[in-house]
């Protein structure tokens, strides 16, 4: 509790699953949560769960005016910006020789573009403040090779690189960049592809389960807060050990 009294915090994709929680979990943190989706019906039910420290704004992450009109919604609102969470993006399910051309552009143009266009409109607004915390949510994909990720995988990975860039780039000006690396997590748009929750549904992975929202908005809370105030360019997996290699069992073949 008091972690993040008084900031305010824009994150992406909020209205619903891992984006909603952290915005929860900000509110919870003592801070302001400004967040937005193209889900307007579900954000503003979450802003409305959320209450008075809570604003939803409808936005597309591949628009720079979208951005600018969030970054001056959250000035207007509650003075200023402190943080962000690139949390927006899409998923894809196909070979790389079955992926389209066209599907490919379109989700780099969100998961990767998105998140360079809202660095670029928060960087100002934190230079005003003094300082900063980025957070850009890339994923296990961006860690190592997985099959069937083309475009999200390619993306993540450019998250990963683009964080690291900015690090290097803001550091000076105390505004820190950091990434983090979830696993598979127990979501509403991920049951909706048949994930499941609870022990024994996620084998190859050494926890054996899948995550939980609040379990990776924690770690998003932590690197906004002060407690990380000597992380910047640092990728931090919440994967449930699934990036750190397999499990015996796997090698095992049982």
């Amino acid at each position: 509790m008091g972690q993040l009294d008084g900031r305010t915090v824009i994150i992406t994709g909020g209205a619903r699953g891992l984006g909603a929680e952290a915005a929860r979990q900000v509110v919870a943190a003592g801070g302001n949560a400004v967040f937005t989706d193209v889900l307007e019906e579900a954000g503003r039910a979450t802003a409305a769960e959320l209450g008075e420290r809570a604003l939803f704004v409808p936005h597309d992450v591949t628009s720079a005016e979208g951005w600018a009109d969030v970054v001056r919604a959250a000035t207007e609102r509650f003075g200023g910006v402190d943080g962000l969470v690139n949390n927006a993006g899409v998923s894809t399910g196909a070979p790389i020789m079955d992926e389209p051309v066209d599907h490919f552009r379109q989700v780099l143009e969100i998961n990767l573009t998105g998140v360079f266009l809202g660095m670029q409109a928060v960087v100002p607004a934190m230079r005003e403040r003094g300082r900063g915390s980025i957070v850009n949510i890339s994923s296990a994909a961006g860690l190592m090779g997985l099959a069937l990720t083309a475009g999200y995988g390619a993306s993540k990975w450019g998250v990963r690189g683009l964080t690291k860039v900015a690090a290097v780039e803001l550091g000076t000006e105390r505004i820190r960049v950091n990434s983090v690396h979830p696993g598979m997590t127990y979501t509403p748009m991920t049951a909706e592809v048949g994930i499941q929750r609870g022990e024994g549904n996620y084998p190859n992975t050494p926890m054996g389960r899948v995550g939980e929202a609040p379990e990776i908005a924690g770690a998003v809370v932590f690197l906004l807060s002060d407690a990380a105030s000597y992380m910047t360019g640092a990728e931090l997996a919440v994967d449930g050990g699934w990036t750190a290699g397999p499990t015996v069992k796997y090698v095992m073949g049982q």
